[in-house]
């Protein structure tokens, strides 16, 4: 009998501690800088705002480079002049937006328009380990045309970078809200 109690005492000692689960993994907390912006102060046929801290290097045919040192990302622009070839400016963009459904989750098309500036735009955001995970184009549809491109300088991992994509997508999205064509 006393062995029995013994037993159940034993038991219900070593049952009664918790359970060791494994600890839920830290997240990272990054602070962003508050969002100031400026205008292009480039010569191009087209402005926009741009955040203030960001580096803009002056590239040749009107495109550019948009550099976020401390995010260690770029938003590459591009421009070309419409020279009734809209069609294959328009295709030619959806394909390398499309070049990266190998490696895609999931591509959201979102379009945009402003029929007073004449801004007609599409935002693809791209989740997954694609090289690219935003990629956009905008146009007046008669004389010009701009793609654009985000890119982080590391391997992709988009669990890993998505806070950061969340904070360059309002910058890219004011890109495109203020867009205006110049003669």
């Amino acid at each position: 009998m006393r062995n029995l109690f013994f037993f159940f005492f034993v038991l219900i000692f070593l049952g009664c501690k918790e359970d060791t689960l494994p600890k839920p993994t830290a997240y990272l907390s990054l602070k962003y800088p508050k969002k100031n912006y400026q205008k292009l102060k480039l010569k191009r046929p087209y402005s926009f705002d741009v955040l203030k801290n960001t580096k803009v290097i002056n590239e040749p045919n009107n495109w550019l480079t948009i550099k976020y040192p401390n995010l260690k990302a770029s938003i590459d622009i591009t421009y070309r002049p419409v020279n009734n070839n809209i069609k294959e400016l328009l295709t030619e963009a959806e394909k390398l937006v499309f070049k990266h459904a190998i490696k895609a989750e999931q591509i959201i098309p979102k379009d945009y328009t402003n029929s007073q500036k004449r801004v007609f735009a599409s935002i693809y955001e791209i989740t997954g380990n694609a090289a690219s995970h935003i990629q956009f184009h905008a146009t007046d549809s008669t004389k010009n045309f701009l793609k654009g491109s985000l890119y982080f300088y590391a391997k992709p991992n988009y669990d890993s970078i998505l806070p950061a994509i969340a904070y360059l997508k309002k910058d890219i999205l004011k890109l495109i809200e203020t867009t205006k064509w110049i003669p």
